[in-house]
């Protein structure tokens, strides 16, 4: 029995929280890796996880052992990095992870040049508009817009996205501009299910937050869709100011209510920091934290 790969098994099946999705996430089949379960409970004559129709449950004995598999697991990862050279000079993969057009438009051209200037390391971008978890997804570092929750990870703060109301030109010329939030709800919105509420926008008057109801006349579930909607003249949309710039300025949207704007929203590299930083990922935040903070006015 490989005893290592044995421990990744249980470690994977813990956090995946059933065998199945831990065989899917290893790309192993489930009877491998039931029987690799089984023969290290054999080996360890006690029984670590306890298996029903609906869910699955460390033994006491079982999360003491997941514990230490991961702290032994982690120790075996550094060492083979710091043997391979990760530590001595940039080299090896990163994976990154941002939302979806703030990775396309700003990161993507940095990564770019980043490969550029350092042609032994490799980068798996994951632009995606959900918060990926960075251990258990083995992703070395995240772009993340919004306010960030208390955790171990270390926050690298980079600039400010704008919460905006916008509309085509065209819209505006048939439907007076709202002058004050609770006008929206005499306009057709297009509502974007995801950083923001689809049902009610945030503002702030007399630096008070207050929240308007408004009538979605479309709902989508991504930025981009909001943003043609907007442009083909269906109605208002509520997006990030980095994610309209570029048609702001060819006049194909127009921002309103920008007096009444709740609070920008952080943007952080965010990555794990636990102990020493491979070279590969020092080099990455060097190179990309003060390029993202030449563009903050997102």
């Amino acid at each position: 029995m490989d005893r290592l790969e044995a421990m990744q098994v249980l470690v994977d099946i813990a956090n995946a929280g059933s065998l199945s999705a831990a065989a899917r996430h290893l790309n192993m089949p489930l009877a491998t890796v039931s029987r690799k379960l089984a023969d290290l409970e054999k080996h360890l004559q006690t029984r670590l996880i306890i298996r029903s129709t609906r869910r699955l449950t460390l033994t006491e004995a079982g999360e003491a052992y997941v514990a230490t598999c991961k702290r032994i697991l982690e120790e075996v990862e550094q060492a083979e990095k710091l043997v391979a050279g990760e530590y001595t000079e940039p080299k090896g993969d990163l994976v990154l992870t941002a939302p979806v057009v703030l990775g396309r438009m700003h990161v993507l051209p940095i990564i770019n040049d980043f490969l550029k200037a350092y042609p032994n390391i490799n980068i798996r971008a994951v632009f995606v508009d959900r918060w990926i978890n960075l251990i258990e997804e083995h992703v070395d570092i995240a772009v993340r817009v919004g306010q960030l929750p208390d955790s171990g990870l270390v926050a690298l703060p980079v600039g400010a996205a704008r919460q905006v109301v916008c509309a085509s030109p065209e819209y505006f010329k048939r439907h007076r501009p709202p002058v004050r939030p609770g006008d929206l709800f005499a306009h057709a919105c297009v509502a974007f299910e995801g950083a923001l509420p689809s049902h009610a926008w945030l503002f702030a008057e007399n630096n008070q937050p207050v929240s308007t109801p408004v009538r979605a006349r479309l709902v989508v579930n991504s930025a981009e869709a909001a943003i043609e909607a907007a442009i083909a003249g269906i109605g208002v949309t509520r997006v990030l100011s980095y994610q309209i710039a570029r048609h702001v300025k060819e006049k194909k949207l127009k921002v309103v209510l920008e007096a009444f704007e709740p609070p920008a929203l952080p943007i952080h590299l965010v990555h794990a920091g636990q102990g020493r930083l491979p070279l590969k990922l020092r080099a990455f935040l060097d190179f990309t934290v003060p390029r993202l903070r030449r563009v903050s006015s997102f």
